[in-house]
């Protein structure tokens, strides 16, 4: 048995949440320029080029990407062989989403209740995922949600008749419908299966990949990269204003399902698709 304070997951926590909204992680910053030298829109490679230029500024100067700065949402992956000491593991992570917030002068975007809409001033609650896993470590992936991008999630109940081109049907809806709002370029993450919430955090979880990375399931490759050709050519491009680069990537992810369902969620990310990963 491992022993871990709490206190290293709230200095952890801290960090990450500053660090996901200052700089882009590397696979989507190789992704970003990938597309401005294959973007053969004028206007779309000036809206990349302008982008490049907010992602440089941010990271010199150590401010926020996007004024958004994104719910805080937390998945963490803890070993059965940890164990935590020092006080509430959940309590842990909010601390150090409000000092993150507060330190990183981050802005503060969430309300304690969601009809009330009084702002919490912190940034807490955070939305946290536990996964129990084998071994002594845990991995923790900070990933902040901006909601110009995430209104534009969709959850499909399909039938089992709809099979795979209606999953991708349901993809291409979520993608039309979500426009310029989602601040394109996406990455669209996509569950499938599960149950209603499974195929939604799915697709949420889903964001976390890095860009290029595949399915290991050869039909769900195939869908994935059918898909990003089929986005592309829909013409939204970079900021809705036209172009090929209207995503990035797909990633789609699968789970058993029930014999009379077929669920499929899906969560869209804008250009910069927060996230940082660190194993503890």
């Amino acid at each position: 048995m491992r022993t871990i304070p709490v206190s290293e997951i709230t200095r952890h926590i801290k960090e990450m949440c500053i660090e996901a909204n200052y700089c882009l992680t590397p696979d989507m910053d190789c992704a970003l320029k990938r597309a401005q030298q294959e973007e053969t829109s004028l206007l779309g490679t000036q809206i990349l080029g302008q982008l490049q230029d907010n992602l440089k500024i941010a990271k010199e100067e150590e401010i926020p990407i996007c004024q958004d700065t994104g719910m805080a949402v937390i998945f963490l992956e803890i070993g059965q062989e940890v164990h935590f000491d020092g006080g509430d593991l959940e309590a842990a992570v909010n601390e150090g989403v409000r000092q993150g917030y507060s330190e990183g002068y981050l802005r503060k975007s969430v309300v304690k209740d969601p009809c009330v809409r009084e702002n919490t001033k912190d940034n807490t609650p955070a939305v946290i995922h536990y996964e129990i896993k084998a071994g002594d470590r845990v991995r923790i992936t900070v990933a902040p949600k901006g909601f110009g991008s995430e209104n534009m999630s969709r959850v499909f109940m399909l039938k089992p008749a709809d099979g795979i081109e209606g999953i991708k049907e349901a993809v291409m809806t979520a993608v039309r419908d979500a426009g310029p709002n989602a601040c394109p370029p996406m990455v669209i993450g996509v569950g499938i299966g599960g149950t209603f919430e499974k195929c939604a955090l799915m697709a949420k979880k889903a964001l976390t990949r890095s860009v290029g990375e595949h399915s290991h399931i050869p039909y769900v490759r195939e869908m994935e990269e059918e898909l990003l050709q089929r986005i592309n050519a829909s013409g939204i491009g970079p900021g809705g204003l036209g172009g090929r680069t209207t995503a990035l990537a797909v990633h789609i992810d699968t789970y058993p399902t029930h014999i009379a369902g077929l669920p499929v969620g899906i969560n869209i990310c804008c250009h910069v698709n927060r996230h940082c990963v660190r194993f503890v």
